[in-house]
């Protein structure tokens, strides 16, 4: 159920109690105090879905969580009324504890009888952050500013549309790879993690080719073109992943220049000492994994200058998302990071999840991913 249509059902309630007040009142003056104390019930529900969990602190990024913001819809280039339904249902897909892959390759994904317990998992959901560098973007969702650019500057960038248009086309729009591309999660809601995993594995139903699959899927549906890059780079040899994976998207621009989006699908590693967090949120009744977009900035000396177009399309993705899947993001970190987002004005990190996640929250926040980047695409187009 939407918002608006939630507020409209509240509406008429509050309506119909307020014609019932006279024969109340003739029957007992003693009912009015009933009432009132219904109508403040009614106007403290909460509708934006968001939970929140205590953690302890245990680096400089945990969360302060507070009261999340009332949000307006963005769609790119301005704030649209809310529509009375949503008409995108989101595709089937196979769940990843059950799909058998071809070819599991080198480094399997454990099966059930292999697991050992190790440390603990706590689940937790991270709301408002506060600190000198965060600030909120105007439509809704926050970004984590770690460069000396002030606040002020990156909020003014932070208002300026994408910086590049989008064709309705047959062409392909999008790419997807992933650098470290066997990442993986956990099996399923647990108490404990296996501290004999370092959850990676080639097994592409488990690792992040699964959650890729999961965005392209969601692409398609709604008509946006999309490449997906499903080459391992980051095993047996972790080091050289980025010039690898570098490699692998060169030629995919090359061939097709129709591309304006360019995303890296990883996945976080929150931890502690013998902790390791599961930062979820609930979405239509079914967790999702929160997600982070990393836009990097250039000091002069990564070659990046055209860092700050990344930035404003980073800030139209971060809004679109938070209006639809209230909750789901983390902040957007703009930090001095390379990550190959100097070939494109549209190229962004993205960790799913971390590795306390769920193979299931993972997937599912990769077809909200998808949702949403296709509806702020589509609303690019010209004409609409």
């Amino acid at each position: 159920m939407t918002r608006h249509k939630k507020r409209k059902i509240i509406a008429v309630v509050k309506i119909l109690v307020l014609l019932m007040i006279p024969a109340v009142t003739a029957v007992s003056v003693r009912g009015i105090p009933k009432i009132m104390r219904f109508f403040d019930k009614m106007g403290s529900i909460s509708i934006d879905g968001n939970r929140s969990t205590s953690v302890t602190e245990f680096t400089e990024t945990t969360t302060q969580t507070t009261t999340r913001e009332s949000f307006r819809i963005s769609e790119g280039y301005g704030t649209d009324e809310e529509k009375e339904e949503s008409t995108d249902v989101l595709t089937e897909t196979e769940s990843p504890l059950e799909a058998v892959p071809e070819n599991m390759g080198d480094k399997p994904y454990p099966a059930e009888n292999f697991w050992t317990a190790g440390g603990s998992i706590v689940r937790t959901t991270y709301g408002q952050y506060s600190g000198n560098t965060f600030f909120n973007l105007d439509n809704g969702g926050q970004v984590n500013n770690q460069t000396s650019i002030p606040n002020e500057t990156l909020l003014s960038e932070s208002r300026c549309g994408a910086d590049f248009t989008i064709e309705d086309t047959a062409q392909p729009l999008v790419l997807i790879y992933h650098t470290h591309t066997t990442e993986s999660f956990e099996p399923y809601v647990r108490d404990f993690y296996d501290a004999n995993f370092n959850y990676r594995t080639t097994d592409e139903t488990k690792n992040m080719i699964m959650v890729g699959n999961a965005i392209q899927a969601e692409l398609e549906a709604q008509g946006i073109g999309v490449v997906h890059a499903k080459e391992i780079h980051d095993y047996p040899s972790y080091n050289g992943s980025y010039s690898r994976s570098r490699e692998t998207i060169l030629p995919i621009l090359e061939q097709y220049p129709s591309i304006k989006v360019v995303l890296d699908i990883h996945r976080d590693a929150v931890s502690g000492e013998g902790v390791a967090y599961q930062p979820f949120v609930e979405v239509d009744g079914k967790e999702a994994a929160q997600i982070m977009i990393i836009s990097g900035c250039d000091d002069g000396t990564l070659g990046m200058p055209d860092f700050m177009k990344n930035f404003h399309f980073a800030c139209r993705l971060q809004e679109r998302l938070e209006n639809d899947y209230a909750g789901l993001t983390r902040p957007i970190l703009f930090d001095y990071r390379h990550y190959n987002q100097d070939l494109t004005t549209g190229s962004l990190l993205i960790e799913v999840g971390s590795h306390g996640n769920t193979l299931e929250q993972a997937q599912y926040s990769g077809q909200l991913i998808g949702s949403s980047l296709g509806r702020l695409l589509n609303s690019m187009k010209e004409g609409n």
